[in-house]
């Protein structure tokens, strides 16, 4: 598997609107697969395809080992309660803040098969997904920071 480039943080790609993905592809699968392999490699637990040069809506999420999360045209259909919390980001190295994010969320998505599931997250999983999805729509988690952190603070 190939280990794709990373965009940073100036990026124009990071801040534009991705489209939808009409057709699961060969080459959707191989992205699929490539963003997984990306994402581990840098000790991720998202990446999204703008981080990637990929302007479509896909984006993958392991926040448990060998739990993967593929998400082809990802909505969130339903949040719950709120969570502040510390949130880094492979696109912004060395930086980490607090954000809030919905506690529940529930997010429909098509798989790498091409069916429609449903995935009902909480805390740490809500807050990866919201993650993730907001870079479909060039938002980064700076933009809703409530306070950055320091590197005391991180640990």
């Amino acid at each position: 598997m190939a280990k794709l480039q990373i965009r940073k943080v100036g990026d124009e790609v990071l801040r534009r609107t991705c489209r939808p993905i009409e057709a699961i592809t060969p080459r959707v699968l191989t992205l699929l697969d490539d963003m997984i392999d990306t994402m581990r490699a840098a000790n991720g637990v998202g990446l999204a395809g703008p981080q990637v040069g990929i302007l479509r809506r896909i984006a993958v999420v392991e926040v448990e080992e060998g739990e993967v999360y593929e998400l082809i045209n990802p909505k969130i259909v339903a949040i719950a309660g709120e969570q502040e919390g510390a949130e880094g980001c492979l696109s912004v190295p060395g930086r980490y803040g607090l954000v809030k994010r919905p506690r529940h969320v529930t997010v429909r998505a098509t798989n790498r098969l091409g069916e429609e599931y449903e995935i009902n997250a909480h805390d740490f999983l809500a807050r990866a997904l919201c993650h993730e999805i907001d870079h479909l729509d060039g938002t980064l988690y700076i933009d809703k920071v409530t306070r950055m952190l320091s590197e005391e603070e991180i640990g």
